[in-house]
């Protein structure tokens, strides 16, 4: 199936890189671009995550920033459809930011993922957290 065909081209991009993965993601990357079948099986099943980051993508207004930073020579051919031309984009968009080191991680998109300094605890908070654990020990 779908899935086994990724792991078949997976298993032969390492063969390929002699084990280096990251040699081996561009390999996958690259027929990705290429092979229809390939790219499917490698997001099927990450395409309700895709398609939410899209619609926030778009819903937030960063598609439109995105599109106004387009220099003139990134307009597609004139031989090129529109359709043809937006379906290319969405693939390219897609695996840049899979392949970027720098990309967003899921759930952590606006940099709440708790790091850094440790906020102040309110001196009630304290006392509730040593009420409870008062009454949970038991001697």
């Amino acid at each position: 199936m779908l899935l086994e065909y990724a792991e078949r081209r997976i298993a032969e991009a390492l063969k390929l890189a002699n084990g280096n993965q990251a040699r081996a993601r561009q390999q996958v990357i690259a027929w990705a671009l290429e092979d229809d079948k390939l790219l499917k099986a490698l997001t099927k099943s990450h395409l309700s995550g895709i398609v939410a980051y899209n619609i926030e993508r778009v819903a937030s207004g960063r598609a439109a920033a995105a599109r106004k930073a387009l220099k003139p020579t990134d307009k597609p051919a004139a031989n090129v459809t529109a359709k043809t031309q937006k379906e290319e984009d969405f693939g390219v968009e897609l695996l840049r930011a899979v392949a970027s080191s720098s990309s967003e991680v899921f759930g952590l998109e606006n940099g709440s993922a708790g790091i850094g300094r440790p906020k102040q605890v309110s001196q009630d908070h304290i006392n509730a957290i040593r009420a409870i654990a008062s009454k949970t020990k038991k001697t």
